[in-house]
C-alpha cells in the first residue's frame, strides 16, 4: 500500500497559523479514506507540545502503543492513516508532553461524533454523511434574512432537551433527537413561538453543567443520538416555520481530563496566565483567543454549525467573563490590558471576528449575547454607520429581568417603594437591541420556579404570573421563556426529570388546579399570536418613538400605562397594568386616538383563569377630552382588573370585500395625532 500524501496541504498550515482556515474541520479530527483499495481513517491533531501522539481505538483492540503519528515539521500538527479505522470507530489520542509528565488519552478536539457520556471516546464519524443529509428547509433558508430582521417578531421558547419531556415506560429516559422532532415543533407551533432556542448541545461530560461544560465543539451530544438526528430535529423544526437557536459557549471550557484542558501537556487552548486563563467560580478553563489556532478552531466551530446543521443563530453565553479581565476576580487574581483598561482586548477583538463570520456564513443569521454588565455598545443597531460594536444582533436584557422579578416578587402592598423597577429600564431601553429573558437561569438553584417566586394566593400568583408575561410582551424587546414557564409550572426545573406535564390535565392536589395551569398556557398562545400580528409590539422594539409613556407616576396605585407603535400611524396599542388585587373603575387613560377602542387583550380573562373583570364591547374616546390632563388630547376610562393586565388599540375598518377573494385583510385608521414628534427622528438616548 502507497503512504497517503499528508491531509493538510501547505496552504492550509499558512491559513492556520494566521487564523484565517476557514473551515478546519475539513483537515484536522478523523475522515474515512479508502487508500490503494485499503479502507481505514486519516486522523490530524494539533499538539505542538507533545513529543510523540499516537492514536487509539476499538480498531486494535485499545493496545497500549497504538497508532503513532507523524509530525508535520515545526507546526505541531500531528497526521496518521490508520487501516480498518472507520465510521463509527471509537479513538482517543495517546498524547505523551515533554518532560516528565505522564501521557494523558485525549478525545478529539474536531470529532464530529462523541461516545455517550460516560463514555469519552470520540467515534469516527463521516463529514461527507453529514453532508448527504436530505434537507427539505431550502425555502426556509432562503427566507431567513428576510424572517429574522429586527423589525420581525422573535419570540423564543428556551429548551433542555434532556428535560422537555421523558418515556416513563422506558426507564424514564430523555427523549431522542428524532422524538423531539416530532412532539417539539407542533407543540411550539401551536403555542405560536417563532423559533426554539436549545440549550447546549454541543458534547459535554456532566450532566449537572447542562451543557455549558463543553469538551466536543463539533459534535452533538450522543445523549439523543446520532449527528443526522440532530440535523433531522433542526430540519423538522424548518418545516414547522420555527428557527433554532443554539446556545453556545466559546467563553470556557471543561476541565475533564479528556478534554482541550493541558492538551498536550502545556498551555494550548487555554490561556497561559492563570489569572486570564482560569475561571475561579466555574471551575474552568477560558481559551486564548489571541492565538491564531485558538480562534481558528472556535470560528471553524461556529461556521460548522451554520453549514452543517443550518443553526439559525448562537445565544451566546457568558459574554461579561469574556470581556471583562477582572469579571468574578478578587482584586490581586487581575491584572489590566495593554492599554491600563480592564478589557480582555483579545476576547473583544474575538467576539466582532465571531459575529463577522457568522453574518457572512449565513445571511440572517443572527447572534444573541448573554451580556450581563453596563459594556457600551454590545449590539449594532441598523443605521448606525460605524459604530464600533461586538457586532451581537441582541443583548439579553438582565437589568429588566432583575427588576421584574423583584417588583413581581413583592406582596402588592409593598410594591408602591419599588414602582422604579418597572419605570427604570425604559430609561435604557434603546441603547441597544435588547432581548427581554425568563430564562432557566431564574427557575434553579433554590430560585425557585417562576409560578412560586409570585406572592399571594394560588389566585394571586397565577394573576400575578399572567400579569408578568402580559407585561414582558408589552415592553420594548424580544421575548424568551424558559419551557415549563408556558404552563405555569410550580417546581424548579431539575435536568434529571420530566416538566409536570400532569399538571394541564391533573393540576396540583386535588386536580382544582388545572383550568389555572391551562388558562396560563391559553395566555402564552394568545400573547405570542397578539405579538406576531399587532406591529405595534414588534417593529419598533430599538426604536425610541415605538413607546410613550402615559401613566408613570402612579406608585401608590401600582399602576403603568404605555403606548406602543409600528411603522405605520394607525398602528397603536395602548397597554395598561393593575398590580395590585384591587380592581379600579373609572380610571382615566390618555390616548393618542380618539373615537372607538377595544380591549384586545385582558390578563384577568376567565379564560385565562381570572374573574372576568375588565372592558367588554365598545370603548369609547371623545375627541379632546382630557387636554392638559394627560399625554394625549383625549381619554378613555377603564375598568383596571385585579393585578391584570389590558391591551386596547382603536378599533380597525375592514374595506369591503374583493371580488373573488372574500374579505380583505384589515386595515388601521390614521387619524390625526396618532404620531408624535419622536416619530419623524431616531435619536438615540446618549
Amino acid at each position: 500500500m502507497a503512504a497517503p500524501g499528508p491531509l493538510l496541504s501547505e496552504h492550509d498550515l499558512y491559513l492556520l497559523a494566521e487564523g484565517t482556515f476557514r473551515r478546519p474541520y475539513e483537515r484536522f479530527g478523523a475522515h474515512p479514506v479508502t487508500v490503494d483499495g485499503v479502507a481505514g481513517t486519516r486522523f490530524a491533531v494539533w499538539a505542538p507540545g507533545a513529543v510523540a501522539v499516537a492514536v487509539i481505538g476499538a480498531f486494535d483492540g485499545w493496545s497500549d502503543a497504538g497508532e503513532a503519528m507523524t509530525r508535520r515539521g515545526a507546526t505541531g500538527i500531528w497526521e496518521s492513516f490508520v487501516r480498518g479505522a472507520g465510521p463509527g470507530t471509537q479513538y482517543k489520542y495517546r498524547i505523551v508532553p515533554r518532560g516528565a509528565a505522564p501521557a494523558a488519552d485525549k478525545a478529539d478536539p474536531f470529532a464530529l461524533r462523541s461516545e455517550a457520556p460516560p463514555g469519552t471516546a470520540s467515534v469516527v464519524h463521516d463529514l461527507d454523511a453529514l453532508r448527504a443529509f436530505a434537507w427539505t428547509d431550502a425555502e426556509w433558508v432562503a427566507g431567513r434574512p428576510d424572517r429574522q430582521r429586527p423589525d420581525r417578531p422573535l419570540t423564543i421558547y428556551e429548551v433542555q432537551a434532556g428535560s422537555w419531556r421523558r418515556v416513563p415506560e422506558a426507564g424514564d429516559r430523555p427523549l431522542t433527537y428524532r422524538e423531539l422532532a416530532e412532539q417539539l415543533p407542533p407543540y411550539v407551533r401551536d403555542l405560536g413561538y417563532t423559533h426554539v432556542e436549545l440549550m447546549p448541545v454541543t458534547e459535554y461530560p456532566s450532566d449537572a453543567s447542562w451543557g455549558y461544560q463543553v469538551s466536543g465543539y463539533y459534535a452533538p451530544t450522543a445523549r439523543y443520538g446520532a449527528p443526522e438526528d440532530l440535523q433531522a430535529f433542526v430540519d423538522a423544526c424548518h418545516g414547522a416555520g420555527l428557527g433554532v437557536i443554539l446556545d453556545w459557549v466559546p467563553a470556557h471550557f471543561a476541565k475533564e481530563g479528556h478534554g482541550l484542558g493541558r492538551f498536550d501537556g502545556g498551555y494550548l487552548y487555554e490561556h497561559h496566565d492563570p489569572r486570564i486563563g482560569e475561571h475561579p467560580v466555574w471551575g474552568t478553563y477560558i481559551f486564548d483567543y489571541g492565538r491564531a489556532e485558538v480562534r481558528n478552531f472556535l470560528l471553524g466551530s461556529a461556521r460548522f454549525w451554520l453549514e452543517e446543521y443550518h443553526i439559525d443563530g448562537f445565544r451566546v453565553d457568558a459574554v461579561a467573563s469574556m470581556i471583562w479581565l477582572d469579571h468574578a476576580r478578587p482584586e490581586s487574581h487581575w491584572g489590566t490590558n495593554r492599554l491600563g483598561g480592564r478589557e480582555n482586548l483579545d476576547a473583544t477583538d474575538f467576539l466582532r471576528r465571531l459575529n463577522e463570520t457568522v453574518h457572512e456564513t449565513a445571511p440572517g443569521a443572527m447572534t444573541i449575547a448573554e451580556e450581563s454588565t453596563s459594556y457600551a455598545w454590545v449590539t449594532h443597531l441598523p443605521g448606525e454607520g460605524e459604530r464600533t460594536s461586538l457586532g451581537f444582533d441582541y443583548k439579553w436584557n438582565l437589568g429588566w429581568m432583575h427588576d421584574s422579578l423583584e417588583y413581581f416578587a413583592a406582596d402588592p402592598v409593598r410594591r408602591s417603594p419599588l414602582h422604579g423597577r418597572l419605570t427604570w429600564p425604559i430609561w435604557y431601553a434603546f441603547d441597544e437591541q435588547y432581548l427581554l429573558p425568563l430564562s432557566h437561569d431564574e427557575v434553579v438553584h433554590l430560585k425557585k420556579a417562576l409560578l412560586t417566586k409570585m406572592p399571594g394566593d394560588d389566585w394571586q400568583r397565577f394573576a400575578n404570573l399572567r400579569a408578568l408575561y402580559a407585561y414582558q410582551y408589552a415592553h420594548p424587546g424580544k421575548k424568551l421563556l424558559f419551557m415549563g414557564g408556558e404552563f405555569g409550572q410550580w417546581a424548579e426545573w431539575s435536568e434529571g426529570r420530566s416538566l409536570d406535564w400532569h399538571l394541564l390535565e391533573r393540576g396540583g392536589e386535588g386536580g382544582s388546579q388545572a383550568p389555572l395551569h391551562r388558562g396560563v398556557q391559553a395566555l402564552v398562545r394568545d400573547l405570542n399570536r397578539h405579538y406576531r400580528t399587532l406591529p405595534a409590539l414588534h417593529q419598533l422594539d430599538s426604536r425610541p418613538r415605538g413607546f410613550d409613556w402615559i401613566e408613570s407616576g402612579d406608585a401608590q396605585g401600582s399602576v403603568i400605562a404605555f403606548l406602543r407603535r409600528g411603522q405605520q400611524p394607525g398602528d397603536v396599542l395602548v397597554v395598561v397594568c393593575n398590580l395590585t388585587p384591587v380592581v379600579r373603575q373609572d380610571y382615566p387613560v390618555s390616548v393618542p386616538v380618539p373615537g372607538e377602542w377595544e380591549e384586545v387583550l385582558n390578563t384577568d380573562a376567565t379564560a385565562y383563569g381570572g374573574s372576568g373583570a375588565g372592558n367588554p364591547g365598545r370603548l369609547w374616546a371623545p375627541p379632546g377630552q382630557g387636554q392638559g390632563q394627560g399625554r394625549f388630547a383625549q381619554r378613555l376610562r377603564l375598568t383596571l382588573p385585579p393585578l391584570g393586565v389590558l391591551y386596547a388599540r382603536p378599533r380597525r375598518v375592514a374595506p369591503a370585500p374583493r371580488d373573488g377573494q372574500g374579505a380583505a385583510t384589515g386595515t388601521s385608521e390614521s387619524p390625526a395625532g396618532a404620531r408624535d414628534e419622536r416619530d419623524e427622528r431616531d435619536e438615540r438616548r446618549p
